[in-house]
């Protein structure tokens, strides 16, 4: 995703407020030409501040990231700011740290909000990127270093890659028609930022799958939807069984469905690999002819948040610790007579917005609890309603392979006997679907590099 498309110059500014409201009030100020006079400046101040007061918009490292959905045209713009003596606000010392505000606002409408807002918060933790900013010194300096630091740049030698491309994909629109394929699937995460090239696909149903793709990316591919997935290098078949996924939540996929799936190693600039997939033989496993992949109270935006913080967490665990995990997700009236707590529940208390797994801001609260024995108790909706709970369902009827432990165990069993969706973090690095009792393996570490 080039965040430098939300950027203009004229939002780049020093901040002269010492407080957070009138610096908040000067960033909106810089959003006048994109927003016009219909859109209340007022009010999203009013609501970025009042965010404020329940869930602070400091992510560290400096940085605050306030951020508001409202009615207008354009998917995203930014506005950021210098405050090098920090902020003062409701005598909360946090604030005197803050040396950038990126303010962010989305068009309501916008479905990868959340993925906008982990990538810059993913962004912020980069020195590469972050250094330049905290080494300008004049205003212009500053405004130069935030453009190139977020455009990102490729100097390799791309006409070999071109060529190459051209290739592949002109190979894929003639296996695609003739395997009868419905649609093709395009991993952007191949290209970056300055290498990204326009492919076309006619007659197909092209859908573009990526950590950072966005609306924008419909217009630049001719695709017909985006589906953000996070870019796994090492595991790129599980990028693809975790793309499908969430195109059948999303309505995107049928599992009658054949998809010509065309990929490589993120980043390289290259295409390297074709694959054509039967969903319903790659699905067969949870999703039987005749049903839906989704539950009817569970969301596709929630699953897909739990897809990524549970992949996350595979991948990386916790500050290098390998660690396990146990997400139930909808069908929370049923579960509830399931389970049972074994610690005081740390969600008790707190306003269901601030407790939502779409809140970016609940990922590092998710990860450290996760250290905790005991499952993350989620309504269909993302609202996280315990953790460290117990599961109670019965496993008797239940067939699981050899090896596995009890996480996998209560996953199966509690999914067998409510309508509810369960994601297991297995401590070796796998991450493991389950629906009805039935289990689908969506990530697993030691894949290698096969797509």
């Amino acid at each position: 995703m080039r965040i430098d498309r939300y950027i203009a110059s004229s939002r780049i500014i020093d901040l002269k407020s010492k407080d957070l409201p009138t610096a908040y009030a000067e960033l909106l100020a810089t959003f006048a030409p994109v927003l016009g006079r219909k859109v209340p400046r007022k009010k999203i101040l009013r609501e970025l501040l009042d965010r404020e007061t329940s869930l602070t918009s400091y992510l560290g490292e400096g940085v605050a990231l306030p951020h508001a959905r409202i009615p207008m045209k354009r998917s995203y713009a930014l506005a950021i700011g210098r405050c090098p003596a920090g902020l003062a606000f409701e005598g909360k010392e946090t604030y005197e740290e803050v040396r950038f505000v990126f303010m962010l606002l989305a068009n309501e409408k916008a479905q990868n909000y959340l993925s906008f807002l982990a990538t810059l918060a993913r962004n912020f933790q980069d020195k590469a990127i972050m250094d330049p900013l905290w080494m300008a010194r004049e205003v212009t300096e500053f405004r130069k270093a935030v453009r190139s630091a977020f455009a990102g740049t490729d100097d390799r030698p791309a006409r070999r890659r071109t060529k190459f491309n051209k290739l592949l994909t002109d190979e894929a629109s003639k296996i695609a028609k003739a395997a009868e394929c419905s649609s093709i699937l395009v991993f952007a995460d191949v290209f970056p930022p300055a290498l990204a090239p326009r492919l076309s696909f006619p007659g197909f149903k092209v859908i573009v799958a990526g950590e950072d793709v966005s609306e924008d990316d419909l217009a630049l591919h001719r695709a017909d939807a985006v589906l953000a997935v996070r870019a796994l290098s090492r595991a790129r078949l599980s990028q693809l069984r975790a793309a499908i996924l969430l195109g059948m939540t999303r309505g995107v996929f049928g599992l009658e469905d054949r998809v010509c799936c065309i990929g490589g190693i993120p980043g390289s600039g290259q295409l390297d690999t074709l694959l054509v997939v039967e969903v319903d033989e790659e699905f067969e496993s949870v999703v039987a002819p005749g049903e839906e992949m989704l539950p009817n109270d569970i969301s596709a935006a929630a699953l897909e948040r739990l897809i990524a913080l549970a992949t996350e967490l595979a991948s990386t665990g916790r500050e290098g610790q390998s660690i396990g995990a146990l997400f139930v997700l909808g069908d929370h009236e049923s579960v509830k007579k399931r389970v049972k707590p074994l610690i005081l529940n740390p969600f008790h208390g707190y306003d269901e917005e601030d407790r939502n797994v779409l809140n970016p801001f609940m990922d590092e609260t998710i990860k450290e609890l996760a250290y905790i024995d005991g499952a993350f108790i989620i309504r269909g909706d993302g609202v996280v309603e315990s953790a460290g709970s117990m599961v109670q369902a019965r496993a008797d009827e239940i067939e699981l392979p050899g090896g596995l432990g009890t996480r996998h165990a209560a996953a199966a069993a509690i999914t067998h006997v409510t309508n509810s969706l369960a994601l297991v973090v297995s401590s070796t690095g796998q991450v493991t679907l389950f629906r009805k009792g039935r289990m689908f393996t969506l990530f697993e570490k030691s894949e290698g590099r096969s797509l």
